[in-house]
C-alpha cells in the first residue's frame, strides 16, 4: 500500500454585494423575487443589447484584491467564456482570462492540528477575477424520473468575485479553514453577505493524489457546486478515500468533473473536465479594458481599514488574550467593534478590571443572547438599544472580577440589564445580589450549617472532600446566594479542623 497526500485547490464564487447586476440595472435580489422577473434585455441576451460595467462591483472586486493582498492589475479585461447551457441565454459568460484583475495573494490560516495544538498555513491566492453569474435550472422529478426542467433566470448577470487557490492545502480540515477565513474575510470587507442558504457563496474542489515525497501533481478531479461548509469537507474526505483505493488497486484516476450526493455520501461522475481551450475565450468586444489607478487603490485601502488578522494581533498585544481569545472576539467584525466598545469604557470608567473577565461575559452569556436574538456578529452595532449597552457588561465583569458578584448573580444581573436596560450596579444593589466577603458573617452562617449537617462534617473530617458541598450548600441557602464560594469554603476548613 502506497501512502498518498492530497493536493487542494478550491475556487470559490462570491456574491459581491451590489443592488443591481454586473452589467445592466436589474435588481440583484433574485432569490426573493418571483421567477424571471428581475430580467432585462441585457441580461438574458436579447440582440442589439450592450452591457455596462457596474462600478460598484468592480470597487467591491478590488476591495476585495486588497484584502487578500494581490497585485491589482492596472489594465484588466472582460471575455467571453463559451458554453452552452439552458440557464445561459447568450451561450457565453461575460468572465476574465488571460489579464484578471487580481493576482498573487495569499491568506493565512490558524489550523487545529491530530493532538490539539496548532500550526500556520499560508495559502496563496493566484488569482480573483470579476465575472456574471448564470440563471438557475430547476429540476421537477416525476415518480420515477425527471419529469421537466424550468429556468429562472433572475440570477443571469449577477455579480460575482471568482477567487481561485494554488493547490496549496493538503486535507479536508485545511479546506474548511481556508473556507472559514476567506467567508469572514469578504463579510469583515463588507464586499459579500456569504450567505449560502441563498447561493451567495459557492465552492468547487479540485483535488488530486500524489505519493508522499513527490512534487509532481497527481491527475485532478473537480467538485463542482457544494453548498455547504460540511458538503466541502465531507466530499474531500470521500474523494480521499475513492482516489487512494483505486492508485493502490493500479487504476487511473479519470480526469472528470464530479457531483457531491450528500443522501449517499459520495462523489458521482457529471462529464470529463473541460480545459481553457474549450470554452473558446477571447476578449469581450462590447466592454473596453477596466483601468485601475493608484490613487483609487489607496482610497480604497484606506475604506477597508484593519482587517482581522491584523485587529487578532492587536488586541493580543494590547489586552494580553491569548490567541484562541482574540480570535473568539475577531471572528466577526460587528463582535470586534462590540469588545472594543467594551475595552474603551473600562477606560471611561476608570475600572480595574482584566480584558479577559470581558471577554468571558462577551463570549459567553453575550454571545448566547445574540445568538437567541438571532443577530450577526459580523453586522452588530454596539449601540444597539436591543443589546446590553458595553458600559453595563464591564461594569458586571468588574465587580465579578472583584469578588463582589457570584458568577450566578452575574448571570441574573445580565439577564436583567440586557432586557431592561437598566444600569447594572443599581439592579445589583435593589436585588440585595452583592457578594458577601465577610468572614464573620461567613463564619455565623458555617457554624449553622455544621450544626445542621453532623454526618457531612464527620465524613470531612474522615477524609470526604465531596461531604463539603452539603455544608456549603447550607450556607448559600442561608445567604440568598451572595455568600462568597472561595470564602465559604476556607472557613468551613478551617472550622472542621
Amino acid at each position: 500500500m502506497i501512502e498518498f497526500e492530497p493536493v487542494i485547490g478550491l475556487e470559490i464564487h462570491t456574491q459581491l454585494k451590489t443592488g443591481t447586476k454586473m452589467f445592466c440595472p436589474c435588481k440583484t435580489s433574485a432569490s426573493e423575487a418571483p421567477a424571471n422577473t428581475s430580467i432585462c434585455p441585457v441580461c438574458t441576451g436579447q440582440p442589439g443589447t450592450l452591457p455596462v460595467p457596474n462600478m460598484k462591483a468592480v470597487r467591491l472586486g478590488v476591495a476585495a484584491g486588497l484584502a487578500l493582498g494581490c497585485e491589482i492589475r492596472e489594465v484588466s479585461i472582460f471575455a467571453r467564456k463559451n458554453y452552452f447551457y439552458p440557464d445561459l441565454p447568450k451561450a457565453y459568460q461575460i468572465s476574465q482570462f488571460d489579464k484578471p484583475l487580481c493576482e498573487a495573494g495569499s491568506v493565512e490560516l490558524d489550523i487545529k492540528d491530530a493532538k490539539g495544538g496548532t500550526y500556520t498555513k499560508t495559502v496563496r491566492v493566484h488569482r480573483a477575477h470579476l465575472e456574471e453569474d448564470a440563471g438557475k435550472s430547476l429540476h421537477a422529478l416525476g415518480s420515477t424520473q425527471l419529469d421537466h426542467t424550468l429556468v429562472d433566470f433572475n440570477r443571469c448577470g449577477v455579480p460575482l468575485l471568482e477567487i481561485v487557490s494554488e493547490p496549496d492545502m493538503n486535507s479536508a480540515d485545511e479546506a474548511y479553514a481556508y473556507l472559514i477565513e476567506l467567508k469572514k474575510l469578504m463579510q469583515w470587507i463588507g464586499v459579500s453577505n456569504c450567505d449560502m442558504e441563498k447561493g451567495e457563496l459557492r465552492c468547487d474542489v479540485n483535488i488530486s493524489l500524489r505519493p508522499k515525497g513527490e512534487t509532481r501533481l497527481g491527475r485532478k478531479v473537480e467538485i463542482k457546486n457544494l453548498n455547504s461548509f460540511k458538503a466541502v469537507k465531507d466530499a474531500i474526505a470521500h474523494e480521499i478515500v475513492r482516489q487512494t483505493a483505486a492508485l493502490n488497486l493500479g487504476e487511473t484516476i479519470a480526469q472528470d468533473t464530479r457531483l457531491w450526493n450528500e443522501k449517499e455520501q459520495k462523489t458521482v461522475s457529471m462529464r470529463s473536465k473541460e480545459l481553457a481551450h474549450d470554452y473558446r475565450y477571447f476578449p469581450e468586444p462590447d466592454l473596453a479594458p477596466l483601468r485601475i489607478t493608484a490613487a483609487f487603490k489607496e482610497a480604497l485601502k484606506q475604506e477597508i481599514g484593519e482587517l482581522p488578522k491584523a485587529r487578532k494581533n492587536r488586541f493580543k498585544t494590547e489586552y494580553g488574550l491569548s490567541s484562541y481569545d482574540a480570535g473568539v472576539v475577531t471572528a466577526g467584525k460587528g463582535l470586534s467593534a462590540y469588545f472594543s466598545a467594551c475595552m474603551a469604557e473600562v477606560l471611561t470608567l476608570k475600572l480595574n478590571v482584566p480584558a479577559k473577565s470581558v471577554l468571558n461575559l462577551v463570549s459567553s452569556e453575550f454571545l448566547a443572547r445574540l445568538n437567541g436574538l438571532k443577530k450577526d456578529s459580523v453586522t452588530l452595532d454596539p449601540g444597539d438599544k436591543d443589546l446590553i449597552s458595553p458600559a453595563n457588561l464591564v461594569i458586571i465583569a468588574a465587580l465579578t472580577a472583584a469578588g463582589k458578584l457570584s458568577a450566578s448573580a452575574a448571570k441574573t444581573v445580565f439577564a436583567k440589564a440586557w432586557e431592561t436596560g437598566r444600569d447594572a450596579q443599581a439592579l445589583v444593589n435593589e436585588l440585595g445580589l452583592s457578594q458577601v466577603s465577610d468572614t464573620g458573617l461567613i463564619r455565623e452562617w458555617a457554624l449553622e450549617a455544621i450544626a445542621a449537617n453532623p454526618k457531612a462534617a464527620e465524613d470531612f473530617r474522615n477524609g470526604n472532600e465531596k461531604a463539603l458541598g452539603p455544608i456549603v450548600g447550607v450556607i448559600m441557602k442561608k445567604s440568598k446566594g451572595t455568600a462568597n464560594p472561595a470564602a465559604a469554603n476556607s472557613v468551613i476548613r478551617e472550622l472542621l479542623k
